[in-house]
């Protein structure tokens, strides 16, 4: 399942110095999230009765040092002919001046290990610079794109601005960490959360926060898709927050609640030692 690291886009909460005047006003919050998953939806092809899990992401870092994520994100899956249990890790590293990120992604099937891929990318003059180093060692030359916390930076600067829709790409890591995605992006109007929201007692300080809806579908563009591989839809809050997560892969959908949140304290950085 292609979605943690991509969904790690959604989720960081990074403090960035430098990048668009947009992107320096915006200060974001090193945090730790717990979301419940459920099944959302499911069509007959799909073959899914049920699918129950927890979510959970944390940042960690400064714009000096550059930001730490884990993620981890454990599901079962019931279907008609088995139960399977999936559990996804993720941990990346992204530079203050979004210039390198390294990442390094383990997803078990049942317990056991199904798949590992380890690796770094550099962005260079003229593209994206590759090198793996799981599941095997190579090199891989893509086009100029950004990182996660680059992209998350970009989206909350155009919702500040009020643009509701736009296209860029993306590299993360995600799948064999041989491509870079092409993301649309919906962002709704600014709202505010009313003491019906589900997620309304796991909020904490998010409680009197505006907030953004947003939809992200992602291209694979180098395979020629027309229609995305997945959706991401969630409510943004501008610390970086996200919260009332679905992931749309087609056939079936994965919903994401809140139920805890822990705000770490911000430090000042300083970059001149």
């Amino acid at each position: 399942m292609r979605s943690a690291p991509c969904l790690g886009t959604a989720l960081a909460a990074l403090v960035l110095i430098g990048g668009t005047p947009a992107q320096a006003a915006t200060l974001l919050a090193p945090h730790r999230a717990v979301y419940d998953l459920s099944l959302g939806r499911a069509s007959d092809e799909s073959g899914i009765g049920g699918i129950s899990g927890r979510m959970v992401y944390e940042f960690a870092g400064s714009a000096c040092d550059g930001y730490t994520v884990t993620f981890r994100m454990v599901t079962q899956i019931d279907t008609e002919e088995a139960t399977r249990l999936s559990d996804l890790q993720n941990t990346s590293y992204e530079s203050g001046d979004g210039k390198t990120f390294s990442f390094v992604t383990k997803s078990y099937l049942d317990q056991q290990l199904d798949n590992e891929v380890k690796g770094a990318a550099t962005l260079t003059p003229d593209g994206t610079s590759v090198r793996l180093d799981k599941p095997e060692a190579k090199s891989i030359e893509l086009e100029r794109t950004q990182f996660p916390t680059q992209h998350l930076l970009e989206l909350i600067g155009k919702a500040k601005s009020k643009q509701n829709f736009y296209e860029t790409t993306l590299f993360d890591g995600s799948e064999e960490a041989d491509r870079v995605m092409t993301t649309t992006v919906v962002i709704g109007h600014e709202r505010r959360t009313d003491s019906t929201d589900p997620e309304f007692s796991a909020m904490g300080r998010l409680k009197d926060a505006p907030y953004w809806p947003v939809e992200i579908a992602y291209f694979d563009l180098s395979e020629g898709e027309e229609m995305p591989s997945y959706r991401i839809s969630f409510k943004l809050h501008d610390s970086g927050i996200t919260r009332d997560l679905t992931m749309d892969y087609g056939d079936f959908s994965i919903t994401g609640r809140l139920v805890d949140l822990a705000l770490f304290d911000t430090q000042a950085d300083s970059c001149s030692h």
